[in-house]
């Protein structure tokens, strides 16, 4: 069995994470001023770029931990600390006497197999340990001063330093899901509308024979604000299915300077992913909801949101006092006062991969900041139609020219030392 994720492990890895940003470069707002918070401001645009590169970096040492034997409840609480121990290095100056806030803006969640997303479990309800040949979905958000950047990605825990064996049911439905990320990220742009975006995803699914989860759906992103107004549906629901549960998404148009999370999850089955036979752990505070609890655990579960989570979302396996939170969290959900993620699943036989990363809408372009490249080892021999094909090599083709970049950036640099 694979021993408990230490302090000590944890902090090794964390110190590998350069500071990019001195205090000097710290930006202050005008209090006189009225304070600019969508990315028109390079501070705020910074503020974005950092919390992607926390995130990334979070998720490779989540792909590094993800060995047989490992604990569910370890792996969340290692992102969780490289999180909050990197952003903890950022911004550390007041503001007109406050702290910068920063840290987690949604909960490490680690799915495994047929779960397709938010499975953060309490100590006391520890599954199983993760094996070789498990498909793990990781889902996290972190934070800078509000600003929020988020990614998921799915990986197979090796057997041994060699690359998982992947079969072709699981290669179609892992590179459908991560095409369509980037096919969904190149299609959201000023004056695009969602219903572009959606008729896009589903394209690329049929093409590789696989089905959108229609409960999953990407969000515009604000200030303290992760599920925004403007959605995207990963599918158009099917009148004529009487299992269908969605509701039709309004459209709308994207403008520049706007914040998108792309969030994609596929699945071999039929895409109808149904809460898990899981406790629910993430929630998040409805801000719009006001109620006087009767039940003391409540009040209490209730004022340490407030205090702690009072726009973003948390799991419950954040309080120290559990059952106190188990204990107060019905009554909270049931007056509104929070709103449930709960752990979703699709039918055990069924593959599933998720991948999510933040994009920005600047004048430049959609500059994607945050999720990782596929792991190599998923492979499809599926050939997509020449829009798609054209889309996805203009990507490729970006990413070659900004590696360049950076090479030559970084060798310039050496020179001068």
């Amino acid at each position: 069995a694979t021993p408990p994720l230490h302090d000590a492990h944890i902090n090794s890895y964390c110190n590998t994470g350069k500071r990019t940003m001195s205090d000097e470069e710290e930006i202050h707002s005008n209090a006189e001023e009225e304070e600019i918070t969508d990315l028109s401001s390079s501070d705020v645009c910074t503020k974005y770029q950092e919390a992607a590169k926390i995130v990334n970096l979070a998720l490779q040492g989540l792909i590094l931990q993800c060995v047989p034997g490992a604990k569910i409840i370890d792996l969340c609480q290692f992102g969780t600390t490289v999180i909050e121990t990197q952003a903890a290095k950022l911004y550390t100056k007041k503001v007109e006497g406050a702290a910068v806030e920063k840290g987690v803006a949604f909960p490490v969640c680690v799915s495994v197999n047929e779960i397709v997303c938010n499975h953060s479990p309490l100590p006391t309800e520890e599954l199983p340990p993760i094996k070789a040949g498990d498909i793990v979905k990781i889902d996290l958000g972190c934070h800078i001063d509000g600003y929020i950047a988020v990614a998921a990605h799915t990986l197979v825990v090796p057997d041994s330093d060699a690359s998982p064996a992947v079969d072709s049911k699981l290669g179609n439905v892992a590179v459908a899901a991560y095409n369509a990320m980037l096919v969904a990220s190149a299609h959201i742009k000023a004056g695009s509308k969602n219903t572009e975006v959606t008729a896009a995803v589903e394209k690329v699914a049929k093409t590789y024979g696989v089905s959108p989860i229609s409960s999953v759906r990407m969000h515009q992103m604000k200030r303290f604000v992760i599920d925004g107004v403007k959605e995207v549906a990963l599918k158009e629901p099917n009148p004529d299915d009487q299992d269908e549960l969605e509701e039709k998404v309004p459209e709308c148009e994207f403008e520049q300077y706007e914040v998108y999370a792309i969030d994609v999850a596929m699945s071999t089955g039929e895409g109808k992913a149904r809460p898990a036979d899981l406790r629910t752990t993430v929630f998040k505070r409805n801000v719009e909801s006001n109620y006087k609890l009767k039940m003391k655990a409540s009040r209490q579960l209730l004022s340490e949101v407030d205090k702690k989570y009072p726009t973003l979302p948390f799991t419950l396996s954040h309080f120290e006092d559990e059952r106190t939170a188990k204990m107060g969290v019905n009554e909270c959900v049931g007056h509104g006062l929070l709103i449930p993620y709960p752990s979703l699943a699709e039918k055990v036989d069924e593959k599933v991969a998720h991948f999510k990363c933040t994009v920005l809408l600047l004048p430049s372009g959609t500059s994607r900041v945050s999720g990782l490249d596929l792991p190599e080892y998923f492979k499809s021999d599926v050939k997509v139609d020449e829009e798609t094909a054209a889309v996805l090599k203009e990507i490729e083709e970006a990413a070659e020219r900004k590696a360049r970049r950076a090479a030559k950036k970084k060798a310039a640099k050496k020179k001068k030392k």
